[in-house]
């Protein structure tokens, strides 16, 4: 598969629902062959909050779900974790960055989330992507590009429209790139091979 598109080879779009979660009536989920992360507390960059929001792609995995991860962290400290829930939420707005935004600006009190960077898994897609400008992350750090459908670099950048009125930082690739894409790639894959 090629470096820059985890999806590749997917089923024609007929088949999707097959590939991204739908669990046919009575089938197991598939077993979850990655192993989360310890990272060490002593050193909370990039790396650390991202090994977190990896671990919740693992939790999504392992409920049926397209794996992939969200945390917010503000000061230092995470504020909200949450992986994609849409299967078993039957919502299609479950997604792991606006379950997280939802729950940093309830733990917080604010909707504002200033100076708090959102991790994620995998760029995020339009929804996610207009919910981050509109909570006001000040930045967005994500592991794997999507050049399909990501918003803030991959298939276009809503963070650089000229009329917007909040601009968020964005740290495209390079943490964790390599991890998170081999977890989505093996999610697709073994969903491929059941059928």
């Amino acid at each position: 598969m090629s470096d820059d598109d985890f999806s590749e080879n997917l089923p024609a779009a007929n088949d999707v629902s097959d590939v991204v979660g739908v669990s046919k009536v009575g089938a197991a989920p598939l077993a979850c062959p990655f192993e989360k992360r310890f990272p060490s507390q002593l050193a909370r960059d990039d790396a650390f909050f991202m090994s977190l929001a990896y671990n919740q792609a693992i939790d999504a995995w392992r409920e049926d779900e397209v794996p992939i991860g969200c945390v917010i962290e503000l000061g230092g400290e995470v504020i909200a974790s949450a992986h994609n829930s849409v299967e078993g939420a039957h919502d299609p707005t479950a997604h792991a960055e606006i379950l997280a935004i939802t729950q940093a600006a309830a733990r917080i009190g604010d909707w504002r989330l200033e100076n708090a960077t959102l991790y994620v898994t995998k760029e995020p897609c339009p929804m996610c992507s207009g919910a981050t400008l509109m909570s006001r992350v000040k930045r967005v750090c994500y592991a794997v590009p999507d050049p399909k459908m990501g918003c803030l670099g991959g298939a276009t950048n809503l963070s650089e429209l000229a009329r917007v009125n909040h601009r968020v930082e964005i740290t495209a690739g390079g943490v964790m790139e390599e991890e998170c894409r081999e977890l989505l790639q093996g999610f697709f894959k073994g969903k491929r091979t059941k059928e």
